[in-house]
Formats: C-alpha cells, sequence, structure tokens
C-alpha cells in the first residue's frame, strides 16, 4: 500500500462523502459523545484530520446554536440543544408521545402552558421536553430544549426534592444561588423547608422565584422504578396562577398521575420527612 493510500484510508474526512464541513461536524460530534471529559480544539483537530483554523468557525457556529457548550478551561462538550434532540429522538420519545395528549388536555383544562419536563442529562438543571402552549393571548411561552435552574422554578424544584440526601447535600453546597427577584429562595435552610414540603404534598409551587410575574405549579411523573422520571407544568400569569390555583394544582396532579400509568411508573407515596437531610 502506498504511502498516499494508507493516508486517504486512515483519515476520517475520506471516508464520508458530501461536504468537508459536515464530515468534520459529524466527527466532531461522535468525538464528543465519546469524551466524558470533553475535549480541546486540539483533540478534536486530531480527532478530525482537520487543521485548528478550519475547525474554529464550525465550533464557534455549533456552540452559538447550542449544540456544543464550551467550558472556561476551552474544553467543549455536547450543547444542551444536540442533547435535547438526542433524548427526543431516544429515550424520551415514548414518554413524549404518551404525555402530548395528557398535556394538551392539561392546557385545556387550565388555560395555562403545560410542560413536560426533565433532568438535564450532564447537569443539574431542568430541561424542557415538550410543551403545549395556551392559546391566551398573555401565556408562558418556554423553548423546548431550553434549560432552567432547579432551586427556584417548580419543575426543577420537583427534581431536586427527590434527589437523594447525599446529592442534594452537595446540590445545596456546591450550586450558587441567584436571586432573580424578591421571591427567589437562595437561603439553604429556607430551600430545604420548601423541598420538604414538596415532598409531603406531592406538588411544587413558585410565585415570581425565576421571572416577574410568571408562576408555575408541577408534579412528579414517576418511572416504573420509582424514581421521578419527568415533570409535568403548567406556567401562567401570576395572577391568574393564584386566582385558579385550586383548580390547576388538581389538574396537574391528575396529568402527572396519568403521565405515570399511561409509561408503566410506579407511583411513589409522599414522604413524610420533615428532615431528610439529618
Amino acid at each position: 500500500m502506498t504511502e498516499a493510500n494508507h493516508a486517504a484510508k486512515s483519515s476520517p474526512l475520506n471516508v464520508r462523502s458530501g461536504p468537508q464541513s459536515v464530515g468534520r461536524i459529524v466527527t466532531m460530534l461522535e468525538a464528543l459523545a465519546n469524551a466524558e471529559n470533553g475535549a480541546t480544539l486540539s483533540d478534536l483537530a486530531l480527532d478530525t484530520g482537520a487543521p485548528k483554523t478550519s475547525l474554529v468557525g464550525l465550533l464557534a457556529g455549533l456552540t452559538a446554536e447550542g449544540c456544543l457548550a464550551r467550558d472556561a478551561t476551552g474544553r467543549y462538550f455536547l450543547g444542551p440543544r444536540f442533547l435535547s434532540l438526542a433524548m427526543r429522538a431516544i429515550a424520551g420519545r415514548e414518554l413524549i408521545v404518551l404525555a402530548r395528549p395528557i398535556l394538551a388536555d392539561l392546557v385545556a383544562a387550565t388555560g395555562e402552558t403545560a410542560v413536560l419536563g426533565a433532568l438535564a442529562p450532564d447537569a443539574d438543571l431542568a430541561i424542557y421536553l415538550d410543551k403545549v402552549e395556551s392559546s391566551n393571548p398573555i401565556r408562558y411561552a418556554v423553548t423546548v430544549g431550553e434549560r432552567r435552574e432547579l432551586y427556584c422554578t417548580a419543575l426543577g424544584k420537583v427534581l431536586l426534592a427527590h434527589f437523594d440526601p447525599a446529592r442534594l447535600r452537595h446540590y445545596l453546597k456546591s450550586t450558587q444561588r441567584r436571586k432573580f427577584t424578591e421571591t427567589t429562595i437562595t437561603a439553604g435552610a429556607k430551600l430545604e423547608a420548601d423541598l420538604s414540603a414538596i415532598r409531603v404534598n406531592g406538588i411544587a409551587r413558585t410565585n415570581d422565584e425565576r421571572i416577574p410575574g410568571a408562576s408555575g405549579v408541577a408534579a412528579p411523573i414517576f418511572a416504573s422504578d420509582g424514581t421521578v422520571a419527568a415533570v409535568a407544568l403548567i406556567a401562567g400569569p401570576s395572577e391568574r396562577m393564584r386566582a385558579n390555583a385550586e383548580t390547576n394544582e388538581r389538574a396537574v396532579r391528575q396529568a402527572a398521575a396519568e403521565c405515570t400509568r399511561a409509561t408503566g411508573g410506579i407511583a411513589v407515596a409522599p414522604r413524610h420527612d420533615k428532615h431528610p437531610l439529618k
């Protein structure tokens, strides 16, 4: 085999058809999917067989679109947009399909936007998997794939409340909690009390905590092993949410229970632990 032929066979770019940039993007995505700790520009240049200067623009574009994420050290990871697409196409597909009519019924019952969310696969953040928006001209709007903090959103608090004690302790100790509004709960003790109440009541409520004028109500959707697989949420203008609180909470509980049953999950009885971390 000649040296030229050997190079042609060993280069990952030359075994692909189509535009060169497409081959490089696919190769980078494959490399990042296999890189537990991310990859540097140099790593990706080695993986693709391309010069660094040829990858800088591609990486910048993919990062700007949310397909990749770049940390402070310059390492690249698969980003929220790409992960959301993967989740919808594979693991979350069944749940999303089964939950969609339930979300539609939830919107019909409450008049508010209904959202299906879960824990992001790579970070302690909530991610929106699907939505059915309210037809009301003044409504809460979300983008599928968007991420939100756990400590100040109804969806996130349901997830956080069902962390195991060790993971919850680590989260409370290590996560910086920004005070987005006057009602955002940032104090550890107060947040722990809020999470305990969520475990007892089986529902999370937020009032203007993340966005002024917007409030939410959420309930857990359980998997077959009793863990929280996802969360059903409705959100809308705070004044309207408060006026219809009882109806909204009843509807969200029912929707979450229906999603649990539809996916073969096993509902877990509320926990009455006042001090779960002790």
